[in-house]
């Protein structure tokens, strides 16, 4: 490892609940090169974080479907059914970081800290009491890999009066900012935000409705698969202009940013009462495309960026991409491999950047994305054992 170097591990499974990605990052140490202070937003670091290690770990099937359970709109689930789903994800989140270092035979002692985000099973930054809750016991994660383990990254953000997300838009700056282009950062999860990355601006970060949650949801009701490949179905089906049309009238499209939502909104009973009787399922799958597509472009439209940089598992649905480049004609439309960061792994590597700022004592927030009172310090920190566990 290059001197003044540290290594990061970034652990998260998004609202699709696919599994957990995990990332082993290199970044600048803090203490020889300090990080950039909080003035609006993060400028752009002058030495770009080094992707040492990374995979996608896949969820027990068992697992994932009591997660996928929690977003339905009527869920409900019992304390103790709670408190083992809880521990049972710290120990995926665990697992996965173990067999990432072993494969990549890093010692645990040289990784700084773990950043897990854990997995959400709600979000509502909004009415009288606003949280939100991301679950996977981090004190598992510590006993287990030895490492110290920041997590709960979202909580400290709503408590300021915040949405609590999206978080990523600090290291999109700290990283993707281009002193001269306006740009955007277009992560392309279950739900799809975008970071707008303006030369002079403060940085600005909201999340603009569905990417592939309702996608994967009806695919995986119609196809038993659990995802439409490449929108292959959606090719055999036609839009039906006038489902899309009522589609985008639910009122979250038109709010203004701050906002933020999840799979708790967005989900098949949400769809239910908008679809008339007797819809083709092909062409439901269509129009859902063509929703996530136009509902990212109308948010893009009059941003001012003349480049999109996508992250996020939607990369791969190459028909969710033709439909963005339909859309936004006049724009760049690539992927954050053309500046340096594997599109899978932002996310994974953006937790174990907020596990940094955490350690240096430094906000993770941006209040202009989040709408939070002020900058924060995130997460919690749970402290390893004095001697990594033999496993």
């Amino acid at each position: 490892m290059p001197a003044g170097t540290r290594l990061y591990l970034g652990l998260i499974s998004g609202t699709s609940a696919d599994g957990i990605d995990a990332a082993l990052v290199e970044f600048a140490d803090p203490s020889a090169t300090p990080p950039p202070s909080m003035a609006g937003h993060f400028k752009k670091s002058p030495t770009p974080p080094r992707l040492v290690a990374a995979r996608t770990f896949a969820y027990p099937a068992a697992v994932r479907e009591r997660i996928v359970a929690l977003a339905r709109s009527d869920a409900e689930i019992a304390l103790d059914a709670y408190g083992r789903l809880d521990v049972e994800i710290g120990t995926c989140f665990a697992d996965a970081a173990t067999a990432l270092l072993r494969d990549a035979g890093i010692d645990p002692r040289n990784v700084t800290a773990i950043g897990s985000h854990g997995q959400t099973v709600c979000h509502r930054p909004g009415g009288p009491r606003p949280f939100t809750l991301q679950i996977g016991d981090a004190c598992v994660i510590a006993e287990q890999t030895g490492i110290t383990t920041i997590a709960d990254f979202r909580r400290a953000d709503v408590a300021a009066g915040g949405q609590g997300a999206p978080l990523l838009p600090a290291l999109h700056a700290a990283v993707f900012a281009d002193a001269q282009i306006p740009r955007a950062i277009l992560n392309l999860g279950g739900i799809a935000n975008a970071t707008l990355l303006r030369p002079g601006n403060d940085v600005i970060g909201f999340d603009t409705g569905p990417a592939n949650c309702l996608l994967d949801a009806w695919a995986a009701r119609h196809l038993g698969t659990a995802r439409d490949e490449n929108g292959a179905w959606s090719a055999n089906g036609r839009i039906r202009v006038d489902v899309l049309a009522a589609l985008l009238r639910d009122p979250y499209f038109a709010a203004p940013p701050p906002k933020s939502t999840g799979r708790e909104y967005f989900n098949l009973d949400w769809l239910a009462a908008r679809l008339p009787a007797g819809a083709d399922a092909a062409d439901v799958q269509a129009t859902l495309l063509a929703l996530s597509a136009r509902s990212i472009a109308d948010a893009l439209h009059s941003s001012g960026v003349a480049e999109v940089y996508a992250c996020g598992g939607g990369v791969h649905n190459s028909a969710l991409m033709a439909a963005l480049r339909a859309e936004l004609p006049a724009l760049r439309i690539d992927t954050t491999a053309a500046l340096g960061l594997d599109p899978d792994f932002v996310e994974a590597a953006g937790f174990a950047w907020l596990a940094r700022a955490r350690l240096a004592g430094l906000p993770g927030n941006l209040p202009s994305v989040t709408g939070a009172r002020g900058p924060r310090a995130l997460g919690a920190l749970y402290s390893a054992p004095s001697l990594p566990m033999s496993r």
